[in-house]
C-alpha cells in the first residue's frame, strides 16, 4: 500500500532531517527502528540526511525547549521549499508531561505550520511509516502546486493531520489475505478425494 503511494507520487526519494528538540529519546529510537531492516522504510525511498539544506521532510521529536527553539526554527528555515514538517510523539505537539515547565516553549505549532502529527508516546513504527507516507502525499501535492500542475488553493492554514498510534482498520484489512468462499473450499476438497 505505502510503496504504491510513494512511487505514484514522488519522482525522487524523500530525504528526512531529524531534529531532537529535547526529547527523552524514546521517539528517536522508534524512528531508528523504522529505518532498520525489520521495518525498512528505506524500501519506500525514505533516507536520512545530515543537513537541512538537502531535506524534504523535517521530523521533530521532543518538547521544544526555550533553549533549542531558535535552533529548531533556523534549521527548519534552511529546508528548501516545498517542505513538510512532521511532529513525532506527544511532546512536540503538546509538551506531554513537560507541559507548563519553565523551560518548555512548545508546542511547535505555535511557531511554524505543522503538516503531520504522529501521535503516541512513543509512536509505534507502523504509525510512523503511515505518518511519513502521509507526509509524502502532502509533499507531492506541494510540489505539484509549486510546479504549476495544480492550482494552489488560497485557503486558510489547515490543522495538522494526525496519525493515530494504531494503524487504520482499512490498512489491516488490506494486509490480511481474503478467505476463499466456503463453496470453493468444499468443491476443492471434493475434487481432491476422488
Amino acid at each position: 500500500m505505502f510503496k504504491n503511494l510513494i512511487t505514484e507520487s514522488m519522482s525522487k526519494s524523500p530525504w528526512l532531517f531529524h531534529i531532537n528538540a529535547g526529547s527523552c529519546n524514546g521517539c528517536d529510537i522508534e524512528l531508528v527502528a523504522v529505518l532498520t531492516p525489520r521495518y525498512d522504510a528505506e524500501r519506500l525511498g525514505f533516507k536520512l540526511t545530515g543537513t537541512p539544506r538537502h531535506a524534504d521532510v523535517v521530523v521533530v521529536t521532543g518538547p521544544v525547549t526555550k533553549q533549542v527553539l531558535p535552533r529548531v526554527l533556523r534549521a527548519i528555515s534552511q529546508v528548501p521549499e516545498p517542505r513538510v514538517i512532521v511532529t513525532m510523539g506527544s511532546c512536540p505537539q503538546s509538551g506531554n508531561v513537560f507541559r507548563g515547565s519553565y523551560s518548555v516553549a512548545g508546542p511547535l505549532s505555535k511557531y511554524v505550520d505543522v503538516d503531520v502529527d504522529i501521535a503516541g508516546c512513543a509512536p509505534k513504527p507502523e504509525a510512523i511509516i503511515d505518518g511519513l507516507a502521509l507526509a509524502m502525499k502532502i509533499l507531492s501535492e506541494k510540489r505539484a502546486a509549486m510546479n504549476g500542475k495544480v492550482e494552489a488553493k488560497a485557503a486558510p492554514a489547515e490543522e495538522p493531520k494526525e496519525v493515530q498510534a494504531e494503524p487504520a482498520a482499512e490498512a489491516v484489512e488490506e494486509a490480511a489475505p481474503a478467505d476463499p468462499p466456503v463453496e470453493e473450499v468444499a468443491a476443492a476438497q471434493e475434487g481432491g478425494e476422488q
